[in-house]
């Protein structure tokens, strides 16, 4: 088999925007998607801890839920589903009026399924402490939320960067089912040169090298950060 390569096509239009294009739509949904992750997450992976029963077993349940079904499945039920469950203009509003639905709803999806992993990882945090530590805090009179601000989380959360990061590189991967809802990031726009040019292994080989570019810096960052927070022995 001949294969005519041509590197060049990639610093052609329009083949070069659609490759700074899905590069920032990429970035964009796994940023979005990381707050979410973390804020939820960090909530229910703090909830899965406290002493109330009922309110640990309402958080276990959404990260057992969450953690278990298929991104794409959960991306299909976000995307086709929830319109035609809700109120019938709520529904409408989300397929008609909602500004960038497509985007939106990846953000929402991926975030809300990373949520789960990152409540895990909280939680293990938490309970890998020594229970030491908030009895010494409540015996110089604290509260149970004193207790969590000033002295659980600020280690459970140092402890827990390392995995925090593999999270971090893993929510830029899985932004690439995206695609399948129509957002146009990264893998997307590949496929789309890909077809147009006829190029496919310049098409995906480039993305991939985007891909480990993206990944690198994360981790880069994520290393500062971690080194920057070193933990008291």
């Amino acid at each position: 088999m001949h294969y005519n390569w041509d590197w060049s096509i990639l610093l052609q239009e329009p083949y070069l925007h659609w490759l700074i294009s899905g590069t920032g739509w990429t970035i964009a949904v796994s940023l979005a998607a990381w707050v979410i992750a973390v804020t939820v997450g960090s909530l229910i992976g703090i909830a899965r801890t406290l002493p109330n029963r009922m309110v640990a077993g309402i958080a276990t349940a959404y990260t057992e839920i969450f953690r278990n079904i298929p991104l794409l499945v959960q991306l299909f039920l976000w995307y086709f589903v929830l319109p035609e469950i809700v109120p019938e203009p709520l529904g409408h509003w989300i397929k008609r009026d909602l500004p960038l639905p497509e985007y939106t709803t990846a953000v929402i999806g991926l975030g809300f399924y990373t949520a789960a992993r990152i409540s895990e990882q909280v939680r293990a945090g938490i309970q890998s402490l020594s229970r030491g530590l908030s009895m010494a805090g409540y015996a110089q009179g604290l509260t149970l939320t004193q207790v969590y601000r000033h002295i659980l989380l600020p280690v459970a959360f140092r402890l827990i960067v390392p995995p925090f990061t593999t999270e971090f590189l893993t929510v830029f991967k899985n932004s690439s089912l995206a695609l399948t809802i129509g957002v146009l990031e990264l893998t997307a726009q590949s496929g789309q040169i890909s077809e147009y040019s006829f190029h496919s292994f310049e098409a995906y080989t480039a993305a991939t090298v985007i891909y480990i570019l993206i990944t690198m810096g994360v981790t880069a960052v994520m290393t500062v950060i971690e080194r920057r927070l070193p933990v008291a022995t």
